[in-house]
């Protein structure tokens, strides 16, 4: 079964069109599929409509939250209630097109884990083209996984990598990194994309910057998550070994000024070397401190089975 995880906020408008788009599909497909709204907190009269789909269809239902929570925390709620073996993400602004499934399917079925979708002819204005071009390479060279479009709606995956991620804030758009951080298999298929006909774009600099923090957040836990010391540890000898060297260096001059008599006495104490080398080193310090106590976090909160992921075993049929 094939599970669509539809998060909406205030989307009536297209609701009905993206279903019936939907149905369309399925019924020339055959497929067996189930449809998962969820509602983050609308105000118009999304659910209503929702309850009216569930009713009409028995493949349809609807997650309600009592408030916006964002859109992670929608996917999240949506696919522990999947019933699927396979899971796929579709905005409801009517970009994506339904009809992409069976194409995202086939591709599934050549091997892979996750499929991600590339608005390869975007229909968007310059600035949000432009900045994603920026994000997207830099995601690619930060993580390894080079894709085109990160951040597009539409992607398929499988139930086990849904088991297996975390995802909150704003790591949706992260799903395909993180899941071939684990070693799934993960490609990318061109899809049609289509210019939005109602509501509003919920693009803005705010969610621009906050996509840059999260991507830092994303290299932060494929590198370090389990072994937090491994970074927090060389940033901290990097500043103490610098500061060591800079009051090394200054009870060095001290001596001959004041013991040797080659250089002529002057107050150490004026120096700026002097603030800047203790600042260094207590800095350093912390920054080891902070690395022992995140290992003893780790240590002492992670789950055994969460450090690996297992394919297959001898069991499996």
């Amino acid at each position: 079964m094939l599970s669509i995880i539809i998060p909406q906020l205030n989307e009536a408008e297209s609701l009905p069109q993206l279903l019936d788009e939907i149905i369309d599909v399925k019924e020339k497909q055959g497929l067996d599929l189930e449809v998962i709204f969820v509602d983050d907190g609308s105000t118009d009269r999304s659910w209503s409509l929702i309850e009216a789909f569930s009713e009409k269809h028995h493949f349809v239902s609807g997650i309600r939250f009592r408030r916006n929570f964002g859109k992670a925390s929608a996917l999240t709620a949506g696919m522990r209630a999947a019933r699927g073996d396979l899971i796929m993400m579709m905005d409801a602004d009517l970009q994506d097109d339904p009809a992409e499934i069976p194409n995202f399917l086939r591709t599934l079925e050549e091997g892979f884990d996750v499929v991600n979708g590339w608005k390869e002819r975007r229909l968007d204005p310059w600035h949000k083209v432009y900045p994603s071009k920026v994000f997207n390479w830099l995601v690619g060279r930060m993580t390894g996984l080079w894709l085109h479009d990160h951040n597009c709606g539409l992607k398929l995956f499988r139930k086990e990598v849904a088991n297996e991620l975390n995802i909150y804030g704003e790591l949706h758009r992260f799903i395909a990194v993180l899941a071939f951080s684990r070693g799934f298999r993960v490609t990318e298929r061109s899809v049609h994309h289509r210019s939005r006909e109602h509501g509003h774009s919920k693009y803005g600099i705010r969610r621009f910057l906050r996509g840059f923090l999260d991507l830092f957040t994303v290299k932060f836990l494929i590198g370090f998550g389990q072994r937090p010391s491994h970074m927090l540890g060389a940033v901290g000898l990097f500043f103490f070994g610098l500061g060591t060297l800079g009051l090394t260096w200054l009870v060095l001059v001290w001596l001959l000024m004041n013991v040797v008599g080659v250089l002529t006495p002057e107050p150490i104490g004026t120096r700026p070397l002097l603030a800047y080398s203790i600042a260094s080193t207590l800095l350093g310090a912390q920054a080891i401190s902070l690395g022992f106590i995140s290992e003893l976090i780790v240590a002492n909160t992670l789950r055994g089975e969460a450090t690996y992921s297992i394919s297959q075993t001898t069991t499996d049929e």
